[in-house]
């Protein structure tokens, strides 16, 4: 069996490489993606075992290490992120701890954007600093921070654009040059943004990792994550660390995950169009005190959105109500919108970060990021717009 030439695929479009890249074909030459559900692979003799021990990577030998349907979703997924290699892992948090912890050692020093997901504030704030690693946060939106931060040198930066929850941006390519200057590598969780909206690395970033379970799967099935970078990284340092420690994705997991980016261009397209149409009637709502969407010329980052970003994302944020009294309410009044944590799927999906995502955070950590008691994300599906429309308005009513 062996992957379609990366050649032949070079001059795809981004619908067509969703489509037929990465496929690994068995001798059945079957249309659809096999489904490889095994734990372990049988040898005909001792002698080809001990080879394929010896040339790691050459051969399937544990589904821990490497699985055929896992070798075809982390292909798919380089050719549409532009990366020289990739690794899944079992989830989104498995993704960001696996590429910070595979290189990472005590005395090493990582600066980050506060605006982060709160898992991702605990690794940087609770888990790292026990390995003695040394983590500062700033405001990702100001430059002369991060220049403040990086100056004597750094280990490694960190940071989601568009963050989680409140939507702010991360000029890119200059936080890229300042760690490069600094000596670090640059970390992204373009999760928001999608492979298809965003492309740190043409940007300047070393490493991307990704939540498959949102944007990629889309459609609430699968939990997955995965980390890009250069063959070096993910060969050298990332490698022998998922190899030893086990996050491992699961070959069905891994199929839907496969399945996912079949359509996840179909997807995104239709939802930010849905995003922007909801933005827009939320910002004349007379019940809306204030709306954050990088589509939107009031956001107060939409010339950095419009310059780094192909589109403005599936994801609206807005204030519902003077207090969480009020905003439950208008969450509670919902019909077709349904309150959860996930985001990215084809149905939409409401959050309240204050009491969930962010509940951890103190208060006046959380206020520094702008996540009031009234603060309310909003995942925009595949609905009819103006049903969600119509939802949110009457829902507005109750307030």
């Amino acid at each position: 069996m062996a992957l379609i030439d990366p050649e032949h695929s070079a001059g795809w479009r981004p619908r067509t490489v969703l489509t037929h890249s990465g496929q690994l074909r068995s001798q059945f030459e079957e249309t659809c993606e096999a489904l490889y559900l095994t734990s372990g692979y049988v040898y005909r003799t001792a002698e080809e075992s001990e080879a394929a021990f010896k040339n790691d990577g050459q051969r399937y030998v544990y589904s821990r290490y490497a699985n055929p349907t896992i070798t075809m979703f982390e292909e798919r997924l380089r050719l549409l992120e532009g990366a020289e290699a990739c690794r899944a892992t079992a989830s989104g948090m498995a993704a960001v701890f696996a590429a910070f912890a595979c290189f990472l050692k005590a005395g090493d020093k990582v600066v980050a954007s506060r605006a982060l997901f709160g898992s991702c504030l605990h690794i940087l704030q609770n888990i790292l600093p026990k390995y003695g690693i040394e983590a500062v946060l700033v405001d990702g939106r100001d430059l002369d921070q991060w220049k403040r931060a990086v100056k004597g040198g750094v280990t490694a930066t960190f940071c989601e654009s568009p963050s989680n929850p409140g939507l702010e941006l991360v000029d890119l390519k200059a936080v890229a040059e300042l760690t490069h200057a600094a000596g670090g590598v640059f970390v992204i969780d373009n999760v928001f943004a999608s492979p298809l909206l965003q492309k740190p690395l043409s940007l300047g970033a070393d490493i991307v990792v990704y939540s498959a379970t949102k944007h990629i799967d889309g459609q609430g099935r699968s939990l997955g994550g995965a980390v890009l970078g250069s063959k070096k990284f993910i060969l050298e340092q990332l490698a022998p660390f998922l190899r030893h420690t086990g996050p491992a994705l699961s070959p069905f997991n891994a199929w839907l995950l496969l399945k996912g980016l079949e359509t996840i261009d179909l997807r995104v397209t239709q939802q930010c169009a849905s995003a922007l149409a909801i933005a827009q009637f939320l910002e004349r709502h007379k019940r809306v005190a204030s709306v954050r969407y990088p589509g939107l010329e009031s956001h107060p980052q939409h010339a950095l959105a419009k310059q780094q970003m192909s589109g403005a994302g599936t994801v609206v944020v807005f204030e519902a109500g003077r207090d969480k009294a009020e905003t439950f309410r208008f969450l509670n009044a919902l019909k077709l919108a349904r309150i959860s944590n996930n985001l990215g799927d084809s149905k939409s999906l409401v959050t309240h970060p204050a009491t969930t995502t962010h509940n951890r955070l103190k208060p006046e950590d959380r206020q520094a990021l702008g996540i009031s008691d009234a603060l309310v994300r909003f995942s925009v599906g595949l609905e009819d717009p103006q049903d969600l429309i119509e939802d949110l308005d009457q829902a507005l009513a109750t307030i």
